[in-house]
């Protein structure tokens, strides 16, 4: 590649993410990891310095690291500016998550979205005694996760914590129906504030 083109690439995303800045709009897309949650986190932190007026976050994301994830969930409660959370491709596990940090009646889904909540997992190695330490802290996670999945959609617990014993997908009037979501929108009129 030229080195003209790589200016040029760097000029347009410097345009892109100072337009999105402008507008209050994150975007949330890939696998969640601490540099994911720690470049979300800055952008929110800053967003919120500059106005406490509306934020809209875009997520599309297939989960990914759990701590990662409830940072983002609770940077997003953290900075107490409204934010509308826009679900787009697939939102699942940790992404999940990241979804429900905000009120019902400010997430919506594009049409073609879909949802997966399960158990969280892990890839335990070493002694015996630590291989049952992590045992315990994922039962230990998996049991907050299903109370925050419980508290954010009206769920029963219990439903909840049969749901997410295997990959449990929905589509969005799936999701509307189990209370991910509030509505499926098909262009941005539809979004209302929170």
């Amino acid at each position: 590649m030229a080195e003209s083109e790589k200016e040029n690439g760097k000029n347009l995303s410097e345009f892109i993410q100072k337009k999105l800045m402008e507008n209050r709009t994150v975007f949330i897309c890939g696998e969640v990891t601490q540099e994911l949650a720690q470049e979300v986190s800055m952008r929110l932190l800053i967003l919120k310095s500059l106005s406490d007026e509306p934020i809209t976050i875009f997520l599309n994301s297939q989960g990914g690291h759990v701590e990662s994830g409830d940072t983002i969930h609770d940077m997003i409660k953290y900075i107490n500016v409204p934010v509308k959370m826009i679900a787009t491709g697939w939102v699942a596990s940790a992404g999940t998550t990241i979804f429900l940090s905000v009120p019902k009646e400010c997430r919506y889904s594009l049409p073609n979205t879909r949802f997966m909540i399960h158990q969280p997992s892990g890839g335990v190695r070493g002694g015996a005694s630590d291989i049952v330490i992590e045992a315990e802290e994922i039962l230990r996670i998996r049991k907050r996760v299903e109370a925050l999945i419980s508290a954010a959609t009206g769920q029963p617990l219990e439903k909840v914590s049969q749901d997410m014993e295997r990959d449990h997908w929905m589509d969005t009037k799936e999701a509307l129906d189990y209370g991910i979501i509030s509505k499926v929108i098909t262009v941005c009129d539809e979004v209302k504030d929170c």
